[in-house]
């Protein structure tokens, strides 16, 4: 089975997480998609962040209507701070016949040579690319790389930072999140 590996905090999932992951297993190669939900990135404050059993509750009431997309908390026992190098290894052990793939935006592309052992996965996994609005058009040394697929998925303009401080103003944000999820951030009155 082929598996990509969509990371995130996903604080909290929305639509556009869910547009991009069916995109990507109705339209390549990939048999599945799992959120992969990460406890801390490295590179975002962690004070930000929900409990994470509370962040893979929202991913899974939002994957939980599609045969394809799974929530993955594979990175709540590895070592903090995650590093995606440890976590790739981790789940090549547990799951020797399954293999992963990297998804990820163009923006992150950019900074993708900044990630740790980023040359062996890059040696080792594709990585799937998804559209970002561009804010520079400006072509990395890795875009013509064997392994880099670019997928012609729609571009999401949506954020969870947005729909945080949406939620903290009073505005009404249903629309842009999986009504699973909107009733349980309703519930808990989280962000506000």
């Amino acid at each position: 089975m082929k598996v990509g590996l969509f990371f995130g905090s996903f604080n909290p999932i929305h639509i556009g997480h869910l547009v991009i992951a069916n995109h990507l297993v109705e339209y390549s190669d990939l048999d599945q998609v799992w959120f992969v939900v990460t406890p801390h990135n490295p590179f975002k404050k962690k004070s930000t962040l929900l409990d994470n059993y509370q962040r893979l509750e929202m991913v899974y009431r939002a994957t939980k209507d599609y045969t394809k997309i799974k929530p993955c908390d594979i990175e709540f026992n590895l070592p903090q701070p995650n590093y995606t190098i440890n976590t790739l290894a981790h789940l090549q052990e547990k799951y020797p016949k399954h293999e992963f793939a990297l998804i990820m935006g163009e923006d992150n592309l950019k900074s993708f040579h900044k990630w740790k052992n980023y040359e062996l996965i890059l040696e080792n996994y594709n990585i799937y690319v998804y559209p970002r609005v561009p804010e520079n058009t400006e072509k990395t040394e890795l875009d013509g790389h064997k392994k880099i697929h670019h997928i012609n998925a729609p571009i999401m303009e949506l954020s969870s930072t947005f729909i945080r401080n949406a939620i903290k103003e009073g505005k009404n944000v249903q629309p842009m999140l999986p009504q699973h999820v909107w009733e349980y951030l309703d519930e808990m009155n989280f962000y506000k």
